[in-house]
């Protein structure tokens, strides 16, 4: 059984535009992700597609090692949400006789990700026995709320009375923010819910590097940083 890793790129972008073409360290914001998930050792077991209706990124996806499904107009919306995307492409796998474990869902706007964490990720969802498995980031508990009525104080999401060090909080202490870089996701949730998330939840914590998401140019730069830190080559 393989693990389907879907790479959804669409090629309108209300943001940047061809955002997902844009160029980053040397490459194709596209290409990194591409990449990360074929460094994958053969026992993650991964296919690795893009899903895409535009034509340009189907031929970068190709030149950088990808399948390529061809994704209908209709699934390339601006209000397309992803799971039919990703059941599309599920189809499409099944018909070509791919027996699937599980769809990991990778986003190729969060281009950073350490060598070894989708095997790490991989590996936690069958040592877990899991049906969903959610990539987040450690956040500090020092959240507050805005008060919900004039006249009430704010509200915190921790003892502000008994403040803790930030280097003596727990495991448990900590928030953690999906960040929607990664999930891996059992074929039966998505067919019986339509849902990325769903059944037994498991929790894959990401390192912090890995939080870098690219909706402005701006964040190109912090991306390439970022991507220099963790060991990927930021050539061409």
């Amino acid at each position: 059984m393989s693990v389907l890793c879907v790479i959804p790129a669409r090629g309108g972008s209300k943001g940047i535009p061809r955002k997902n073409l844009l160029p980053v360290g040397g490459k194709p914001l596209i290409a990194w992700t591409i990449a990360q998930a074929l460094a994958t050792t053969e026992e993650s077991d991964l296919i690795v597609a893009v899903s895409t209706e535009d034509e340009e990124i189907a031929r970068v996806a190709r030149e950088h090692g990808a399948r390529v499904i061809e994704r209908p107009m209709e699934l390339a919306q601006d209000t397309t949400a992803t799971e039919p995307v990703l059941l599309h492409a599920m189809d499409v796998a099944e018909a070509q006789g791919i027996d699937l474990e599980a769809v990991m869902l990778l986003q190729a706007t969060s281009p950073v990700r350490l060598p070894g964490t989708l095997d790490r990720a991989v590996a936690q969802f069958r040592d877990s026995g899991c049906d969903s498995l959610i990539g987040v980031l450690p956040q500090s508990p020092f959240f507050w709320h805005l008060p919900e009525a004039d006249g009430e104080q704010p509200r915190a999401d921790y003892d502000w009375t008994a403040r803790p060090r930030r280097q003596d909080l727990t495991v448990g202490q900590h928030h953690y923010f999906e960040n929607g870089s990664l999930y891996v996701t059992a074929p039966h949730v998505y067919r019986e819910t339509r849902n990325r998330i769903g059944g037994r939840i498991s929790l894959f914590v990401l390192d912090e590097l890995e939080g870098v998401d690219i909706d402005t140019e701006a964040d190109v730069a912090a991306a390439e940083r970022m991507l220099a830190r963790t060991g990927w080559s930021t050539t061409a």
